[in-house]
């Protein structure tokens, strides 16, 4: 280190340290009550959790979505301390000399002092509800600003340390919102997918089975209505659970026409089964997130009926998976949106573990917190190559935004597999927020993404997870993904 980054550490520390006693040598009316006990219902990120379930229960949806906005940016800063932060700058906690005793903690912390993780998770609460509903944000900045002075009121933190923290909380905002952006950024509008030709139209529904998944995310009454409607002569199955793919592989033999109504994990299964007899689907969109309906172009059920009573669909790209080196391996399966290995499997896994017992959101931010704090990426071969990566993604098509692994995509019509690796090395908290502020399709020293018609995968470790399309499975020893282009025709208006 040279001297002249000796004499500026030299200064700042200085500095720091005067600004601490000046804090500590003054009286503040009041603040001795308070902000200590501020200081200690921000402990563990109890304090944000009441506000954002506060408003939840209390305000409009738009409130809603900016209290997730505010956890998920809390939940980022969070990971990024823990992961990083502590361990970047091994620096002690102040000496408690000239604090006085009454605004000391009963408990001290233990770990290093820089960067203050109270403040980074109060203003990455503040930053991202405030870039939802800028007034949810300036009533809670100042809560975020107290809490933050708390520390080092109570002695705990330099102010360096805490204005580290805030801004690595902002900064946690801003990439929320960026990831986000990319998410709500996804058309409802038709692709450039090859129309399909010589596929058969039903105005009244005779010669359609669907499928319907009544275990799945929205699947509701009023849309099966809007299907009988419209389509009064269409066969309707309802089933969930372990019966969906018997249902549907006998649907898929009587029918002309495989229909479906679930999310994406359902639509998976009955593109494998009209895959499988030669068919065409319909895809009625009755999950949770419908990705795939999003990404094709479809709103609701109204723009499937529409598109089967005309005979209007397209061929789309199909990747699939197959166990060993064997393409015509009969245990292949399909992804109609994306596979994976690494980070995201981990995390499905570990959410679909806790979610029965402790909730949906309480189990996404379990598994976030476990799967950050992995120590070991997973060693693969890839194209014969040996290689370490916390994430291997592979999209049937191109995925448009920013990260690893971005939420939509203009066409299924492309016929190429959109390959990102996060590759080994480090921890993964930075390494994925790093692949995460990637540009689309761009290289990085720890993001690569390519595009390909397929790719092999071997030596795979015993006991690791895979995941496709939002379900969950043990990997074989070697798998080879690939892309189909036009396998599949499925309805959806014409423009």
């Amino acid at each position: 280190m040279s001297d002249q980054e000796l004499t500026w550490r030299g200064a700042v520390a200085r500095w720091d340290r005067q600004l601490f006693d000046v804090v500590a040598r003054r009286h503040w009316p009041g603040a001795d009550r308070v902000l200590p006990r501020l200081g200690r219902a921000a402990n563990h990120g109890v304090l944000w959790g009441g506000a954002a379930l506060a408003i939840a229960a209390c305000g409009p949806v738009g409130a809603r979505k900016a209290a997730g906005r505010g956890i998920a940016s809390l939940a980022l800063a969070s990971a990024t301390i823990n992961t990083v932060g502590k361990w970047s700058v091994r620096r002690a906690r102040p000496v408690l000399e000239g604090v006085p005793v009454v605004r000391r903690l009963t408990r001290q912390p233990q770990t290093t002092s820089f960067p203050s993780g109270h403040s980074a998770s109060a203003f990455a609460f503040a930053a991202g509800t405030a870039m939802e509903s800028p007034a949810l944000g300036a009533l809670l900045a100042p809560v975020a600003a107290s809490v933050a002075f708390s520390r080092v009121y109570t002695g705990v933190h330099y102010p360096s340390d805490v204005l580290a923290g805030a801004a690595l909380g902002v900064a946690a905002g801003l990439v929320v919102r960026r990831l986000t952006r990319d998410a709500e950024d996804a058309r409802i509008v038709p692709g450039d997918e090859r129309a399909a030709t010589g596929v058969p139209a039903l105005p009244d529904g005779d010669g359609l089975t669907v499928v319907v998944n009544s275990g799945s995310g929205t699947a509701s009454a009023a849309g099966l209505d809007v299907l009988r409607e419209r389509l009064p002569k269409a066969e309707l199955v309802t089933c969930e659970g372990s019966e969906l793919a018997a249902e549907l592989a006998s649907a898929a033999e009587r029918a002309a026409v495989l229909g479906v109504c679930g999310g994406d994990g359902t639509v998976n299964a009955a593109a494998t089964a009209a895959l499988r007899a030669g068919i065409p689907l319909a895809v009625f969109p009755g999950g949770t997130l419908n990705h795939f309906a999003l990404d094709l172009g479809l709103a609701g059920v109204e723009d499937t009926c529409r598109a089967v009573a005309a005979g209007h669909a397209v061929h789309i790209g199909v990747g699939r998976f197959t166990p060993g080196p064997d393409p015509a391996d009969t245990r292949a399966g399909y992804f109609l949106n994306n596979f994976s290995i690494g980070a995201y499997p981990q995390l499905l896994g570990q959410r679909l573990r806790w979610a029965p017992r402790i909730g949906g959101g309480p189990a996404a931010l379990l598994a976030a917190w476990r799967v950050l704090r992995a120590e070991h990426p997973v060693r693969l071969r890839l194209a014969g190559q040996p290689r370490s990566v916390w994430l291997l993604f592979a999209g049937n098509g191109t995925y448009r935004g920013t990260g690893p692994a971005p939420r939509y995509r203009k066409s299924l019509g492309e016929g190429l597999l959109d390959v990102r690796l996060v590759l080994g090395g480090g921890r993964p908290g930075p390494r994925l927020l790093a692949a995460a502020l990637a540009g689309p399709l761009s290289r990085s020293p720890v993001h690569v993404a390519i595009r390909l018609r397929s790719l092999r995968v071997g030596d795979i470790p015993p006991g690791t997870a895979f995941a496709y399309d939002g379900e969950y499975a043990q990997a074989p020893a070697a798998l080879v993904l690939e892309e189909l282009p036009d396998a599949l025709a499925v309805y959806r208006p014409r423009l």
